[in-house]
């Protein structure tokens, strides 16, 4: 009788192409919002062999903090589904080239990619972004509210409120108003989805601030999509937590960065391409039943309900 041979070993699920934790070296970048052609090691935006199956086929996206980290690798997925995109950036040098890096990408992609540099802090420059990109595409099917900034504080008290506004303007009221204004141009199968953060569920010590508004766009999300269902709108939320992008090593002592995300369950931090396949599912069809609700990929950082 012939032996059977053993079966292969099979790599365990849910790893990435490496698992980076143990290479990454402590570092430290000057300013947010980061630059990922600094970072050691880069990030993972797309896998290589992830496949586009033409779920987005001619949609239009509008992805705020496009340039880099999530907002980079969403950009990614959703050109090889076959949307063109339409990404929003700070406007500064270490910014514009991010943001050119991503534009190449996916127009190797065969999609079109519109830059647009912008403070999001200012109402007018929300109008601006949201003109510029309906001027080129002539429609907005898809509004990605990602961008954010953060100020590390270990105390209450010393949270300076210069930091707190901007901290609030960055990541919630830039969310409420480019969505207020997007609004009257989304049709009936469009949808919104929101970057929320574990932090909002769990909570964080030393991003009091930041997880504060991060737990305001939860309840927007949901109570949003509570209004816009009747109008055949979407509204939904990803919720990552720990993941390898720029505002990591911008933000955190360089010791922080070396150790980050060995704390969760899965003991390494994630990878953008391993939120942005939440924003696909959301976006198709395949999440047609889905209006507001949170994905939470965190690597079990906090069981979330």
């Amino acid at each position: 009788m012939k032996k059977k041979s053993a079966p292969a070993k099979r790599k365990p699920t849910g790893q990435p192409s490496k698992t980076r934790q143990e290479i990454r070296p402590a570092q430290k970048q000057a300013r947010q919002p980061g630059r990922e052609a600094d970072m050691d090691p880069r990030p993972i935006y797309i896998r290589p062999h992830y496949r586009g199956s033409g779920k987005l086929e001619g949609e239009v996206a509008l992805i705020t903090g496009g340039d880099s980290g999530i907002g980079r690798s969403v950009a990614l997925h959703f050109a090889r589904e076959g949307a063109d995109v339409a990404i929003v950036y700070l406007d500064g040098r270490t910014e514009k080239t991010d943001a050119e890096e991503t534009r190449r990408l996916v127009e190797n992609e065969g999609r079109r990619c519109l830059l647009l540099p912008a403070n999001l802090e200012k109402e007018k420059a929300c109008a601006a972004v949201l003109r510029r990109t309906l001027k080129a595409f002539g429609k907005i099917d898809i509004l990605i509210n990602n961008a954010a900034r953060q100020f590390p504080q270990e105390k209450l008290e010393d949270i300076r409120g210069a930091d707190l506004r901007r901290t609030f303007d960055s990541n919630f009221f830039s969310c409420f108003i480019l969505t207020q204004l997007t609004l009257p141009h989304l049709a009936k199968g469009s949808c919104i989805i929101n970057t929320t953060s574990v932090t909002a569920y769990r909570g964080s010590s030393h991003l009091l601030d930041y997880s504060s508004t991060k737990g305001a766009i939860v309840a927007f999300t949901r109570s949003l999509a509570m209004q816009l269902a009747e109008r055949g709108i979407r509204v939904n939320g990803v919720a990552p937590g720990p993941i390898w992008t720029p505002l990591i090593p911008a933000t955190f002592p360089a010791e922080h960065v070396r150790d980050f995300g060995r704390d969760t369950p899965m003991q390494r931090a994630g990878e953008p391409c391993e939120v942005a396949t939440s924003f696909v599912f959301l976006a198709s069809e395949d999440g047609s039943y889905f209006t507001g609700q949170v994905l939470h990929p965190n690597g079990g950082d906090f069981i979330c309900t």
